[in-house]
């Protein structure tokens, strides 16, 4: 027997949340259908409100609220040093580390020409812009280790040759607590090319 329209309206909308399959989404939908009508009420409010609520800072690309954007406060401006990512997620991460006091750059995507993704796509001019206007000194590239992570990489280190900055790119290797009987051998590799001083 089917299930009702609504219901598979409610697991069709579901579905459209990364990772979540049809058997997530059934579940998700079964669970929902045992919460109050405030817990409902308060959901839908929320999910409607979103796009009032949260917005892209335009000169930064971070997710901010409807308050200024902290990641663009004057007293970031001093460290000289700004860190490109590619979504606006990973500046939380890198910020949950407490390690890097500069701004950031979020290039809302990167380089892939399977999917028409070309440099005209990502904010690269508004990065030259704010590198001038803040006499940056230092360019961390954050960017995942992938063959669309490491193309934007390069793109960008070859972008900003004529601007005379430091660029640093995040190194890669070995977890942290893990056995190198564990580790794929490209891990490995990045590992030992990135070696440090110990």
């Amino acid at each position: 027997m089917k299930y009702p329209v609504h219901l598979l309206k409610l697991i069709d909308v579901l579905k459209k949340l990364p990772g979540v399959g049809n058997k997530s989404a059934e579940r998700f939908a079964f669970e929902i259908l045992n919460w109050s009508d405030d817990a409902l009420n308060q959901m839908a409010n929320v999910l409607a409100s979103t796009k009032t609520h949260l917005q892209y800072c335009q000169q930064c690309g971070c997710l901010i609220g409807i308050e200024d954007c902290p990641f663009c406060a004057t007293s970031r401006h001093n460290h000289q040093a700004i860190c490109i990512v590619a979504q606006a997620r990973d500046v939380f991460a890198i910020e949950g580390t407490h390690e890097f006091r500069g701004m950031y750059h979020v290039l809302g995507a990167l380089l892939s020409p399977m999917t028409g993704m070309g440099p005209e796509k990502l904010r690269f001019n508004k990065l030259q812009e704010r590198i001038l206007e803040h006499h940056i000194r230092e360019v961390v590239i954050a960017l995942d280790s992938t063959l669309e992570g490491d193309a934007t990489a390069l793109f960008l280190k070859q972008q900003l040759e004529p601007l005379k900055v430091h660029v640093s790119r995040l190194a890669f290797g070995l977890p942290m607590g893990s056995s190198l009987d564990y580790v794929d051998g490209g891990t490995l590799a990045k590992a030992l090319a990135a070696r440090g001083q110990f």
